[in-house]
């Protein structure tokens, strides 16, 4: 199979598709690697450093797509990305569709197979390859939001560890899933005063078991989430409903109900974000004020570590990509049914039950 590796163009995307490691698994097992020139700058791998691998240097990004099979991406295409998709090929990326419904219909119109790194599924249910970019995201949103406090960044200056004598800043991550996990592992780290908020009282159970007294652990309720937040320093939104729209857990009246110079990080922000006033930004202009409250918004967090986060997803996304070019994405898909999960759209229609339904298009759905 010809697989294509296209450059990311999302605004500071600098990771890349496959590693050259990855290009030389697939191109030993005879298949073909089509990369565009430039295309791994980013995570400091070269033109060369994949020629030896035994990829193919492209010109441009139309060749890829004009002869790549299978197009190995990390974010979502753009819309140009799109109209150079068609009947045939097969898209593997990061796709988040629930929130972007231009790009849905973008694919529906292309006629191409779409399948979503985030709704693959693993057999105890989790997520593998939205995962790594999980744990980068959590780990970031601690750094991130500790820079956002500083007055210079339009916070209140606050240090989240303190020192002696003066309180440690107060931050509370609403989720205790992957993400979620990861920002309290960071902000436990820092000695900040963390609060972890979650309906999943067993997941509760295993973060207060692991920090003990170090933080405090709360039932997911409108009230204690309100309560929570309003006392907060710096809010961690690291909420998921696999292909779903994140769920709006704080209103802007709660936010404009938080002291000023506090800070909102929105991990959740790909699906649409999980506090009423987010709205997607890039790392060129991360954050924006509501209320005299920061918030860091950016839809691809992890691609400012984009060495880390490359290495991170390819661990995770190779052997997939080994299964849909070794057998074909139709065979892959019927002997893996995790894979299957992961099929979003294919023959301009939307294959993902929770995708259909929260774009409206249920009509359209078709469970593969």
């Amino acid at each position: 199979m010809r697989i294509g590796l296209p450059r990311e163009i999302k605004n500071h995307e600098y990771r890349v598709g496959l590693v050259p490691a990855s290009v030389r698994e697939l191109v030993s097992r005879g298949h073909e690697v089509l990369i565009e020139t430039q295309a791994g700058a980013g995570i400091g791998c070269s033109d060369e450093d994949y020629r030896q691998a035994g990829a193919h240097i492209a010109p441009d990004a139309a060749t890829v797509f004009a002869e790549g099979q299978l197009i190995v991406k990390v974010k979502e295409p753009q819309l140009s990305e799109c109209q150079q998709l068609g009947a045939g090929q097969t898209l593997i990326t990061y796709l988040h569709l629930a929130a972007d419904p231009e790009q849905a219909k973008a694919l529906l119109a292309a006629g191409v197979t779409a399948i979503a790194y985030e709704t693959v599924t693993a057999s105890d249910g989790s997520l593998p390859l939205l995962a790594p970019m999980s744990e980068v995201a959590g780990r970031m949103s601690v750094q991130v939001g500790a820079y956002c406090l500083q007055k210079a960044s339009g916070g209140g200056g606050v240090l989240l560890g303190g020192v002696p004598g003066v309180a440690p800043g107060k931050v509370v991550i609403l989720g205790g899933g992957v993400a979620g996990g990861n920002a309290l592992e960071m902000a436990v780290g820092l000695q900040a005063d963390v609060t972890v908020i979650d309906k999943n009282l067993k997941r509760l159970g295993q973060l207060a078991e692991r920090y003990g007294n170090r933080i405090r652990t709360l039932y997911s309720t409108q009230e204690t989430i309100e309560q929570a937040v309003i006392d907060a320093d710096l809010v961690i939104g690291a909420v998921l409903v696999p292909g779903a729209a994140a769920p709006k857990l704080v209103s802007r009246e709660i936010v404009a109900a938080m002291r000023p110079g506090s800070a909102l990080v929105d991990i959740a922000i790909d699906q649409g974000g999980c506090f009423a006033t987010s709205r997607p930004t890039t790392h060129a202009d991360p954050t924006f004020v509501v209320d005299g409250v920061v918030h860091y918004c950016v839809t691809n967090m992890p691609g400012a570590v984009a060495r880390t986060s490359t290495f991170a997803l390819n661990n995770a996304t190779l052997p997939f990509i080994i299964a849909l070019a070794d057998l074909g994405p139709t065979t892959a898909m019927q002997r893996n049914p995790h894979l299957a999960a992961g099929l979003n759209v294919s023959a301009g229609r939307i294959r993902h039950a929770t995708v259909a339904q929260t774009l409206g298009l249920e009509n359209l759905s078709h469970v593969a």
